[in-house]
């Protein structure tokens, strides 16, 4: 039977990560909370209370950094990742406490994903989009270098399931001031661009081993501008064709937010590449 580590990053949010662990109880065999910053919470004394491990790391005001080292540290293989914003539904509660009681998944299934429905702030506002949610992995199936946006890759499938995670922070999470002019997402986009002047293995990586780039990522080092326009234009008309597949309704707030962020992510590249070949350009000369 395939036991399970939850893995939560949390930066405060220590309410959240008390409903998280109340909604989630009997659906993991191990619980691990990493705080990004000095715990001025006291969110060690919610994780060790539930029978959990915690660490304080040095801060990345991000999460992907900090995974591999978390994955690490978990003993079971299938990890279990929430944010500390998220819980379960209820009937995806009981896929979990009835899949820790079943025989382990063949070896193709690398993943599983679910429904993530739109949140506004106030009341979930979509059924079944979006979704592809990666929620529950094998880390023996997967790789991953530690960058903002980057998600799990996995050797074999990933299976879908038409159940619910629930993401509801306090703000929206899809709204254009937090796209635009959140520093979450400001250090995000800066974050990213300054990731791809290198390699994906300079940074923290789980079973990564190439230097080269991911083609998603590469297209925007060979022509952030162009990149920045096609993710604009085609992420924005994707989003609506996907919204009126799932949900027989558009909304054009939550398709445009996404290309906006990747848009100016790019923006963002072509900016401190310029600035870095620069900087090259005066220290060769100054030689």
């Amino acid at each position: 039977m395939p036991a399970i580590s939850l893995v939560v990053c949390v930066h405060r949010q220590r309410d959240f990560l008390e409903r998280l662990l109340r909604e989630s109880a009997g659906c993991y065999d191990e619980l691990i909370v990493e705080h990004d910053i000095p715990d001025e919470q006291n969110v060690r004394l919610v994780a060790e209370s539930a029978g959990g491990r915690f660490f304080e790391r040095p801060p990345a005001f991000l999460q992907e950094p900090h995974w591999p080292f978390l994955w690490a540290q978990a003993k079971h293989d299938w990890i279990l990742r929430f944010d500390a914003d998220e819980f379960p539904s209820e009937d995806l509660k009981a896929w979990l406490k009835k899949f820790r009681q079943t025989a382990e998944p063949p070896a193709e299934i690398s993943a599983f994903a679910c429904i993530w429905p739109m949140w506004n702030g106030q009341r979930t506002v979509s059924k079944r989009y979006p979704a592809g949610h990666i929620f529950l992995f094998n880390k023996q199936r997967v790789r991953f270098f530690g960058m903002c946006e980057q998600g799990v890759i996995p050797d074999g499938k990933i299976e879908s399931l038409d159940l619910v995670l629930h993401h509801q922070p306090r703000r929206t999470p899809y709204g254009l001031h937090n796209m635009i002019f959140r520093d979450q997402s400001k250090r995000g986009r800066a974050f990213i661009a300054s990731c791809l002047l290198g390699k994906p293995t300079d940074l923290n990586c789980w079973r990564w081993k190439t230097e080269a780039w991911p083609p998603e990522w590469e297209q925007i080092r060979a022509h952030p501008l162009w990149s920045a326009v096609s993710r604009l234009i085609r992420g924005t008309l994707r989003g609506l064709r996907d919204q009126w597949t799932r949900e027989r309704k558009i909304f054009p707030i939550a398709a445009v937010c996404g290309p906006i962020f990747h848009c100016l992510m790019c923006l963002k590249y072509w900016q401190i590449r310029r600035q870095h070949f620069r900087k090259v350009g005066l220290h060769r000369k100054g030689k």
